[in-house]
């Protein structure tokens, strides 16, 4: 598949590389597994003189001679001697630098911590001594979002506030998404798109794999994920185990949970039968892996709110493979596909939810768009978008079908949040599968 949108980031990190013509400039950039962010640093350096050392687990002297051989045939300079040390390493790069503008990518920075994690300590002293004198863009990347938080933004790690520019890469949004799709499939089916939309959430890898492959149908994707040797199969525990370490059984029990609607504290802690609220904070705050979610308008101390998984790919995982795993132990996939050709409607109905609230905030014509419900989780509307400085609100309904959404029930339900909204000029509409390739 060919390069898509990252046009911001690519602007910032060429804006970044202009200032190293007066000194060196170090970025960190993170993000989940297979979200692009190694393609996005390749694409920036592609045209510019750079190296790139990936960290990968050996020994350090082992890692250390693969870097002397990139410096060797990507510098046209000689490497004397059998280097043992990175600091050595990285020391001869930042003083190669002062001759000309180089860019060094160190990839799965992370993994220091496990080979030798006085790396940083030795990176920091070298920095602060000679970034000043010399002309390197150092870009630092790591998928282990925790490890990448403790590394450059723990105030009692070296490199604390050294870094110049930090990006976190997200997902495609909608609009990229429907552009690949069209672009790379000639027969559109909205509910095929949906699917589409639903199971990648945009993740540049997940787009790419049914690209290339042109798995455009519903039918395909879940044939392509529910199969022999499936790259999707272990794709959880590929992406979170490493997050979680020794205790990711019960981060995975919680958020198999939440992906199964079991969206509340209490709810889960009744069917886990202990105190989830330290897992929960890590997943929020530590990990990101969760937001929580509370009425539109609530006050933040209310006691109303849910938990929802943030990543489109996982929460698919959690609910339709995770959770059935004995299924998989066995190889029974005709038994998991129609699992999910059962329940797949009544699941993507949030995501069409989730799809529209994108859309309203892709529009900038809001600055507040959320849910709302009441106690009990009475009178549930799906989107609530409101304009507070023209005092404009948008409240709608999401079904799959428009015939079975109704705008008198929609205003029925609203009563106390139009009470809420008394100065306000509220317009009332329906969202439906046919809406998802409309302007908004």
């Amino acid at each position: 598949m060919k390069f898509f949108n990252r046009e911001t980031e690519l602007k910032q990190l060429q804006e970044t590389y202009a200032l190293t013509r007066n000194s060196s400039q170090m970025t960190f950039i993170t993000g989940r597994r297979r979200i692009g962010k190694t393609r996005l640093i390749l694409k920036y350096a592609e045209k510019r003189p750079f190296l790139y050392f990936f960290v990968s687990r050996k020994s350090e002297p082992l890692l250390c001679e693969e870097y002397a051989q990139e410096i060797e045939q990507k510098l046209n300079r000689k490497v004397f001697g059998k280097i043992q040390n990175f600091k050595d390493i990285f020391q001869l790069v930042l003083e190669e630098s002062r001759n000309r503008q180089l860019i060094l990518i160190i990839d799965e920075i992370q993994e220091f911590l496990r080979i030798n994690p006085a790396v940083f300590s030795d990176i920091q002293n070298i920095w602060d001594r000679l970034k000043n004198e010399t002309r390197l863009h150092l870009i630092f990347c790591g998928s282990v979002y925790s490890m990448m938080k403790k590394i450059f933004e723990h105030a009692k790690e070296p490199l604390f506030a050294r870094a110049d520019q930090k990006l976190i890469l997200q997902p495609f949004n909608v609009h990229v998404l429907e552009q690949i799709y069209k672009e790379y499939n000639q027969r559109i089916r909205l509910k095929d798109y949906l699917a589409f939309f639903t199971i990648t959430g945009g993740v540049a890898k997940y787009v790419e794999y049914f690209a290339d492959r042109n798995l455009f149908t519903f039918k395909k994707m879940v044939d392509e994920i529910f199969r022999e040797n499936s790259l999707f199969l272990e794709e959880g525990k590929n992406v979170l185990i490493e997050e979680f370490g020794k205790e990711y059984t019960t981060y995975f029990s919680i958020l198999s949970l939440i992906a199964s609607s079991k969206t509340s504290r209490s709810e889960m802690e009744s069917i886990l039968g202990q105190n989830i609220g330290g897992y929960l904070d890590r997943l929020e705050n530590q990990f990101e892996i969760i937001e929580k979610v509370k009425p539109i308008l609530a006050k933040p101390s209310g006691r109303l709110q849910k938990y929802a998984i943030r990543d489109h790919f996982l929460s698919f995982w959690f609910r339709f493979i995770y959770k059935y795993y004995s299924a998989l132990e066995i190889k029974n996939f005709d038994y998991l596909k129609q699992i999910v050709k059962r329940d797949f409607d009544t699941y993507s109905g949030k995501f069409l939810e989730k799809y529209f609230r994108e859309k309203l905030a892709l529009s900038g014509k809001f600055n507040r768009i959320g849910s709302y419900w009441e106690k009990g989780k009475q009178n549930e509307i799906d989107i609530v978008a409101l304009n507070e400085m023209e005092k404009r609100a948008l409240i709608a309904e999401v079904k799959l079908n428009k015939e079975r959404a109704s705008l008198q029930l929609l205003h029925q339900k609203a009563l106390r949040l139009t009470n809420m909204l008394k100065d306000y000029q509220i317009e009332f509409k329906l969202f439906a599968l046919e809406d998802i390739f409309k302007e908004i």
